[in-house]
């Protein structure tokens, strides 16, 4: 079988992390996969692990954007110069290419519902472009595709997200421990903190908030929030407005996430609509106690953990 996931970027993300972690199981299995996408810091990720990328000009949110229409032949020829039995879409953007490319050639596909969809789009509603089967990665995800977007139950599978977890049982030494945190400016301190997009649909103002009643209990606590975003300027000038900019924290994406979550100690996901968080699960892999909020796939969670 010869399978190629298709991807918007390969940016730091979950999206793109499930990308990547679904085409090393499928070759583990012995299935012929390659991944498709505009790239990205992950691609390097691929590389290691032998699985071919196809560089594809889709960095786009808008599904009709011109520049598929280029994608578009090129995906299409490499479809039919492979032997392309399944392509599996991660986005929007992808499942549209998905859906023509699949008109032209003898590929089924399907895609994954990473999360929700405004129920006001209309091109969404009725040009869902789901595929012959879609996968959802949690029991909200199922609901929304079914009440929100006329998704027949019997063609959805839920499979949860899941994540490497030998990679995140490993932890760093007390002595790596101790230098990434001096790097960091942490100290010895008690370390709360989340790694996210910094997006408001993260609700990271809202931990913001929480942090300055916090210090009034706690002084010596810290909080580090990893990641980057449109938002991160606000939450910069919100923390110094709160007057706790001295133990609040900033630190880039990371391809490595488990050295960032070896040196907090309670872990936040404050996100205000998620399907399944793979940071969160990261997370609990690591043996960390985490605190999320009741959205999505996360009540779930509790009742399992």
């Amino acid at each position: 079988m010869k399978v190629l996931l298709l991807a918007t970027h390969l940016n730091i993300g979950g999206v793109a992390v499930y990308t990547i972690n679904l085409a090393k199981g499928l070759k583990k299995k012995d299935i012929s996969v390659w991944v498709a996408s505009s790239g990205g810091e992950l691609v390097k990720r691929l590389e290691k692990n032998d699985i071919p990328h196809l560089t594809l000009g889709i960095r786009t949110k808008c599904e009709f954007n011109p520049k598929l229409i280029l994608a578009f032949f090129k995906l299409l020829a490499f479809i039919k110069n492979n032997n392309i039995d399944i392509i599996h879409a991660q986005t929007r953007v992808t499942q549209v290419l998905a859906y023509f490319c699949s008109r032209f050639t003898r590929a089924s596909y399907v895609s994954t519902c990473h999360g929700f969809f405004k129920k006001t789009r209309i091109a969404r509603r009725f040009f869902g472009a789901w595929g012959k089967h879609v996968i959802a990665i949690s029991d909200a995800v199922v609901d929304h595709l079914v009440k929100d977007l006329n998704v027949k139950n019997n063609d959805i599978s839920l499979i949860y997200n899941g994540v490497d977890s030998e990679v995140f049982s490993q932890a760093l030494d007390k002595d790596e421990r101790g230098i990434l945190k001096n790097n960091l400016g942490l100290a010895k301190s008690p370390v709360i903190g989340s790694i996210s997009r910094l997006s408001p649909v993260k609700g990271l103002k809202y931990l913001l908030l929480a942090m300055k009643d916090i210090l009034r209990e706690m002084p010596e606590v810290r909080l580090l929030l990893v990641g980057e975003g449109p938002s991160k300027e606000y939450l910069m000038g919100l923390a110094r407005k709160l007057g706790i900019e001295n133990n609040v924290f900033f630190a880039l994406n990371t391809t490595q996430t488990e050295r960032f979550l070896s040196i907090i100690d309670v872990f936040i996901f404050y996100s205000l609509e998620e399907g399944l968080g793979l940071s969160l699960l990261e997370a609990l892999a690591s043996g960390k106690a985490c605190v999320a909020s009741n959205v999505g796939g996360y009540p779930l969670l509790s009742k399992t953990a």
